[in-house]
């Protein structure tokens, strides 16, 4: 089977894809940057780390996803801006802030379980809880905020979505999602266990909001609120062993902060790229330019061409200025050329898991009646987390 020939529209998307993922990788650099600074915090509360991965996942999937279902109705033009209760925009954006509410405060329990079964026992269930919702509302509200902002740009500039948005929210969650996160943490946790209590007094208030927001808003809201949730629950569980992953290695990753600063950037790309992928995927089975079948079409293996493309793009500048961020900061590093095998190598490795995956994911969602969009971005990224961790700490184990 041969790929289909370049055209000067698929050139025009890819470099539009790459940009944008330029974009988000240097934003996703500051956001690692300041992760590798705050290792001491890190190697004080481990447990915190644990709910970095799925806290980030979380935001940038919700997001992901309302960019990519609103993606799919600019195609099929049933888009508009209108912001009120029944209209797409408008009941899209409530139902996504309520199920990233929801799903925060299901997160914290799972958190605190699955870390304390691990040994980490330096935060409490009620302090996973409250920090965790907390940090995304605060978080959600900015990056929901922007990902419309997205949305609106590309609606009235022309520009395709499916090739911005992923990056971008993704983007802004690593960017916004890491500082809240910490810093709410250390703001919850400097109260006395007894007054800190007290905070699960708002944290309830946002539960009850968002379940009236996604369960009593009408059958449409109510549907795509339980399809969601039924799938981001035990995603956000697969996080929290990322996140595991990386607190058992901790040590490794403290002693080289310049692999702490990588983390960031290189879980957000291989995320924008595969939320690239299934935002292209969902737009052509819903335009009915790609039909679902065991062997992919010539279609669908130029999208995964294009994936490997942006990896040998996007994987050594991550390298090299992951290590520049560490000098510039004092911090060490095992070396830029080291950098370079563990980003490259690993950063393939994991393309090569996402396509297959990506593809069987909007295949099978579609064949079964659900809308690829909303299970796509969501099941790559937590699948790009776990795999991404898994893959990234045996490389640097094996390099190291």
């Amino acid at each position: 089977m041969k790929f289909p020939v370049v055209d000067e529209y698929q050139l025009h998307l890819f470099l539009i894809g790459l940009l944008a993922l330029f974009a988000s990788a240097i934003a996703a650099l500051v956001a690692g940057t300041y992760l590798g600074s705050v290792s001491e915090i890190l190697a004080f509360l481990p447990g915190l780390l644990i709910l970095v991965p799925p806290s980030i996942n979380m935001r940038g999937s919700i997001s992901g996803v309302l960019a990519s279902r609103l993606s799919s109705s600019m195609h099929l033009g049933e888009f508009e801006i209108n912001f009120s209760k029944r209209s797409v925009l408008g009941s899209n954006s409530r139902v996504s802030l309520a199920i990233s509410i929801l799903t925060a405060f299901i997160l914290g329990f799972f958190a605190y379980i699955i870390s304390y079964s691990f040994g980490f026992t330096d935060i409490s269930a009620t302090d996973y809880v409250i920090i965790s919702v907390l940090s995304g509302v605060v978080s959600s509200l900015i990056v929901m905020g922007f990902a419309i902002l997205i949305i609106l740009l590309s609606y009235k500039k022309g520009i395709d979505l499916d090739m911005v948005g992923s990056p971008s929210v993704t983007t802004a969650a690593d960017l916004v999602t890491i500082p809240v996160l910490v810093l709410t943490a250390l703001f919850i946790l400097g109260f006395p266990a007894d007054v800190r209590n007290i905070f699960m007094i708002p944290v309830l208030i946002f539960f009850i909001i968002s379940i009236i927001l996604a369960f009593f808003s009408g059958e449409e809201i109510k549907s795509i609120s339980k399809e969601m949730l039924t799938l981001l629950v035990p995603l956000s569980v697969i996080c929290i062993f990322a996140g595991i992953i990386y607190a058992e290695n901790l040590e490794k990753l403290i002693a080289f902060p310049a692999l702490l600063i990588l983390i960031t950037p290189f879980t957000g790309g291989c995320g924008s790229i595969g939320g690239i992928l299934c935002s292209r995927l969902a737009t052509g089975i819903h335009m009915g330019e790609i039909q679902p079948k065991l062997i992919p079409q010539k279609e669908v293996l130029w999208h995964f061409l294009m994936t490997y493309l942006y990896v040998c793009a996007l994987m050594p500048f991550l390298a090299v200025i992951s290590d520049y961020f560490a000098l510039l900061t004092g911090s060490e590093s095992p070396g830029v050329a080291t950098m370079l095998i563990i980003s490259v190598v690993s950063g393939i490795i994991v393309i090569t898991f996402v396509n297959f995956v990506g593809y069987i994911t909007a295949g099978l969602s579609f064949m079964k009646g659900f809308d690829p969009d909303n299970f796509g971005i969501p099941v790559i990224t937590s699948f790009i987390d776990l795999i991404g961790a898994s893959v990234l700490v045996s490389i640097i184990i094996l390099f190291i």
